[in-house]
């Protein structure tokens, strides 16, 4: 019933808003004609603008400049399933001769399945496309996933990286997971190396919950004191019409969004705050940027109800990957049978969401690698979102994938493999696209 309410609200919210900026705007309006009327009418549109909830919001990268110059960027979706989109953004100059590219490096980008919206990560995008081919891991809404297409579990996350891996020509392929990807992303290709498939070059984590036993924050300390039974009664709700997905249960993005407006509204508030500073000083160009960082950051997704309870259980109650056993789909993931995949671990300081060693601590699971072939950093002063936007992600966290990337790079990078079959999924139907 909440679920509902809500939906009223916003659709309240929504209708409001609109007519709101309408009164200012149109000439036959009194309100029309008070001084800042369309000042009036710019607050209202962008509140409309945030009450959307950025249902499907967009990457929005036309194009990136590279030494000077402005390089169209083509984006594609390559390969798609109910749950998940995988997109490819390239900058348009890498040079080719027949079906051979230059050799430039491909990065899968895990996007964490944790609420936001992949776009989330648009700054890490832009700036890996000034050197890299970039395949991100786009999730989808549940709340437009119909209950035919099948559940959605931890597993499937996992799943859907191999595949991926698998799709991307991995001689050259760097994988890089954020948040909570981290743990499905070294998961995947720790399943890999026990099947002794080919894995990626390397495969960077960032900020992520490999063993929260690691300095607990608040929302490890929240998961480990609340049973399975109390995460599905108060935080678990049916989609309601009139959206394709309903009669699914999901983790709400209100949900989600209220909770991170609470244990960590510093972000939130910032970013508002630097909008309305560069607005005042005129400086339109940088308080679009903020703005954008905003509707990012309120770009939420409704989280199928059986991943969000398989994670909050694997992760952070039971602690499956630290201890050596968890498993997927009946087999046991081993990070130490990776053998021929470069790790780097980078953390922030002062991260509240992944604390201090969490993230590092897939070098000791990674028994398997020598230790030249491992790297970790962790940045002074530096939050969870500074890991992925902003001068901390452009100074400190992008040089060191850069480093890592380039010391590992392999020819041909990038290059899908062509007319493969795609391997049948038991939970989930999958195709091909574009190749």
């Amino acid at each position: 019933m909440l679920y509902q309410i809500y939906e009223y609200q916003r659709a309240m919210m929504l209708a409001w808003a609109d007519q709101s900026a309408q009164a200012f705007v149109n000439p036959f309006s009194p309100f029309a004609y008070i001084p800042g009327a369309k000042h009036f009418a710019a607050g209202w549109e962008r509140l409309h603008c945030l009450s959307t909830g950025g249902d499907e919001p967009t990457f929005g990268i036309p194009d990136i400049v590279r030494d000077g110059c402005v390089v169209p960027v083509v984006e594609q979706i390559v390969w798609e399933s109910p749950f998940c989109r995988l997109r490819r953004f390239e900058a348009t100059t890498s040079a080719r001769h027949g079906d051979v590219q230059r050799a430039v490096p491909a990065v899968l980008v895990c996007a964490p399945l944790a609420g936001h919206h992949a776009v989330m990560l648009r700054e890490v995008v832009q700036s890996l496309l000034q050197e890299h081919i970039v395949y991100v891991t786009d999730w989808s809404n549940a709340r437009h996933i119909p209950v035919a297409d099948g559940s959605f579990h931890l597993d499937d996350y996992v799943t859907h990286v191999q595949e991926f891996i698998r799709e991307i020509d991995v001689a050259s392929l760097h994988v890089l997971a954020v948040c909570q990807a981290t743990v499905p992303a070294l998961g995947a290709i720790a399943l890999l190396a026990s099947r002794d498939e080919r894995t990626p070059s390397s495969l960077t984590l960032i900020g992520g919950p490999i063993d929260a036993r690691r300095s607990p924050t608040a929302i490890g300390r929240l998961a480990s004191s609340h049973s399975i039974q109390w995460f599905r009664r108060n935080l678990v709700y049916t989609v309601p019409q009139p959206y394709a997905g309903a009669g699914r249960q999901v983790c709400p993005s209100f949900v989600q969004l209220s909770g991170l407006a609470a244990a960590q509204s510093a972000p939130l508030w910032d970013l508002y705050a630097d909008y309305c500073a560069t607005l005042a000083r005129g400086d339109a160009e940088l308080a679009n940027s903020h703005w954008q960082a905003l509707l990012d950051y309120s770009a939420v997704l409704d989280m199928a109800a059986d991943c969000y309870l398989d994670t909050v259980r694997t992760v952070f109650q039971e602690f499956q990957m630290a201890f050596g056993s968890w498993q997927v789909r009946g087999q046991a993931v081993r990070p130490q049978d990776i053998r021929s995949t470069a790790l780097l671990t980078i953390e922030g300081e002062l991260d509240d969401i992944s604390g201090r060693g969490q993230t590092h601590a897939a070098h000791d699971l990674c028994r398997g690698l020598s230790s030249r072939d491992k790297r970790l950093v962790t940045i002074p002063g530096c939050s969870h979102y500074d890991l992925f936007r902003g001068p901390t992600w452009r100074t400190k966290v992008f040089p060191s994938i850069c480093d890592l990337t380039r010391h590992y790079a392999q020819p041909l990078g990038g290059r899908l493999r062509a007319k493969r079959a795609v391997r049948a999924s038991t939970t989930f139907p999958c195709w091909n696209l574009t190749r």
